[in-house]
């Protein structure tokens, strides 16, 4: 019994180094990519802004903010120029996909009309709903330009003014739910700045 107690105390001091020595080597590796990842991070959204976005000079990254909905939040990246706020981009999200989760990056000029729109994640069937992006279809194209406020933001079938993909109204209704979701946010920010500027406006005289 003696040398069988032993040898559950070596295991069990083995097993512990390994774990120790493993833990240890996780958090190096952690440390030595965190950096390198986060750099990754920062030029895919940067990309992706200037892609909806041109001419802005700061780092809309490093600028963003978030704003909390009903189940997540919208990320919001400023687009600058010269000091002077000339767009937003907003990373909004919807759950109606046919396969769940789809994440987009909608631009806005100040007034709330969409510059343009980029599918950053989405798991929808290939040949159907992947056409929302742009290099599949010209599904997007049909947004560019458009002001919410008088372009419905659903499709056909639902009284939108929206052409669906082909036989994938799921996923172009999906589609409809995030941009509208970042639509209605941004303006929401923006009557708040506005009341702001007004009430900034009313004490200074």
């Amino acid at each position: 019994m003696a040398k069988l107690e032993s040898n559950f105390k070596n295991m069990v001091l083995v097993l512990f180094l390994v774990t120790f020595v493993a833990s240890g080597a996780l958090g190096f590796v952690y440390e030595l990519t965190k950096e390198p990842i986060r750099m990754v991070e920062i030029n895919n959204i940067n990309n992706a802004i200037s892609r909806i976005i041109s001419d802005f000079d700061n780092n809309p990254y490093e600028d963003q903010f978030k704003i909390a909905t009903e189940k997540d939040s919208l990320v919001f990246y400023p687009a600058k120029l010269n000091n002077e706020e000339i767009g937003m981009a907003v990373e909004t999200w919807t759950m109606k996909g046919f396969s769940g989760l789809i994440k987009l990056m909608v631009g806005f000029d100040m007034e709330g009309k969409i510059i343009d729109i980029v599918v950053l994640q989405h798991s929808e069937t290939p040949g159907l709903g992947d056409k929302m992006k742009k290099e599949k279809s010209d599904f997007s194209l049909q947004f560019m330009g458009k002001d919410p406020a008088n372009f419905k933001l659903s499709v056909t079938k639902d009284n939108g003014d929206v052409q669906a993909i082909t036989a994938s109204t799921i996923s172009s209704r999906a589609y409809c739910d995030a941009v509208l979701r970042a639509y209605q946010a941004f303006m929401d920010i923006q009557a708040k700045n506005l009341q702001t500027d007004t009430l900034t406006s009313t004490l200074a005289h």
